[in-house]
């Protein structure tokens, strides 16, 4: 029973499929042949000495070995008398010493840095680009046979595409967008370089570089930006205080602060025993101590002057208190 427990999982585990594997994962398989002519007799007989002398090759060192490796990330081409017969993986492949070569083809990921680029922006400003391109093989027989040197050609289609794109646009696109740019100039590449077998990867902008009178008209432009921002904040913060002050000024104006204000002052002067606090009326009751005088007392305030003559307080004074305060107002 426990035999068959560990069979039955051991076959569970070899054929369950890992799910963190993608399609797009899985390495392409670049091993294929391709149809020749049909070879003349020269090339039938050394076809057969070749394999003859590649035979003795593995029992005897001094015979050539007719086999060769191929490196992981590399794709060998065979050609026999020129023409691609096959494509091999890595690992050893036999080739006839003879008639054969082997061709290494590497399909890892490229590194082609894209020298320093003086561009023209579309408002006619000089800016210096540096630039990186990622890019791989995917088709051996393509970038091999359809291109002298596919490097070079990458690099240069690269560079013409870059000027092109900056040259439809302004200073300040290029220097905001560079992602947005590096995008455009990839989509542009990727359809030429397909057809050469080669797949882009990405572009990257690494350098940006700028005149020095245009560097320093943007340094002025942003902190002139920055003064306004900071022009604009100060300018809400004195609203707001001056919302807040006329608030305060119309609460101290009121009657109840006022009277307020009054008795602190009558209290603060009442502490100190030894002082001599002579009391002015105030502007109101001054105007209505004078119409008692001349008469003119409206009903309801008789009683005041009367309360004022039973007190004792001599009218002529009052009048040269009327004066005194008039005076100071002039």
């Amino acid at each position: 029973m426990m035999e068959d427990t560990s069979s039955d999982n051991f076959k569970n585990v070899i054929t369950k499929e890992p799910e963190h594997i993608k399609p797009e994962m899985v390495i392409e398989n670049f091993a294929k042949s391709y149809p020749i002519p049909v070879p003349n007799t020269y090339q039938r007989v050394i076809t057969k000495l070749g394999r003859i002398f590649g035979t003795c090759g593995v029992c005897c060192f001094l015979c050539s070995n007719p086999y060769e490796e191929v490196q992981q990330g590399e794709v060998g081409l065979i050609r026999r008398f020129g023409a691609l017969q096959r494509t091999v993986e890595p690992g050893l492949s036999y080739v006839n010493t003879w008639s054969e070569r082997l061709t290494r083809v590497s399909v890892k990921i490229t590194i082609a840095d894209i020298p320093a680029q003086s561009c023209f922006t579309r408002d006619n400003v000089s800016v210096v680009i540096t630039s990186v391109v990622y890019y791989n093989i995917i088709d051996p027989q393509k970038a091999i046979f359809s291109i002298a040197d596919i490097h070079t050609a990458i690099m240069e289609r690269t560079q013409t595409t870059l000027r092109d794109v900056i040259g439809n646009r302004v200073l300040q696109d290029v220097v905001e967008k560079r992602e947005e740019i590096a995008v455009a100039i990839e989509s542009i590449i990727a359809k030429t370089a397909f057809d050469w077998g080669v797949n882009i990867e990405s572009i990257l902008i690494k350098d940006l570089s700028l005149p020095p009178k245009v560097q320093e008209s943007l340094s002025m432009a942003a902190e002139a930006k920055r003064i306004g921002e900071s022009k604009i904040i100060n300018a809400k913060a004195e609203v707001e205080s001056a919302k807040l002050m006329r608030k305060a000024a119309d609460i101290l104006a009121s009657k109840p602060a006022m009277q307020i204000r009054y008795l602190d002052a009558m209290q603060s002067m009442a502490r100190n025993a030894g002082s001599k606090v002579i009391f002015m009326p105030s502007s109101n009751e001054v105007e209505r101590m004078a119409s008692s005088i001349s008469g003119q007392v409206p009903t309801g305030q008789e009683e005041v002057s009367e309360n004022l003559t039973g007190s004792g307080l001599d009218p002529r004074s009052i009048e040269n208190n009327i004066s005194l305060q008039e005076a100071i107002r002039n």
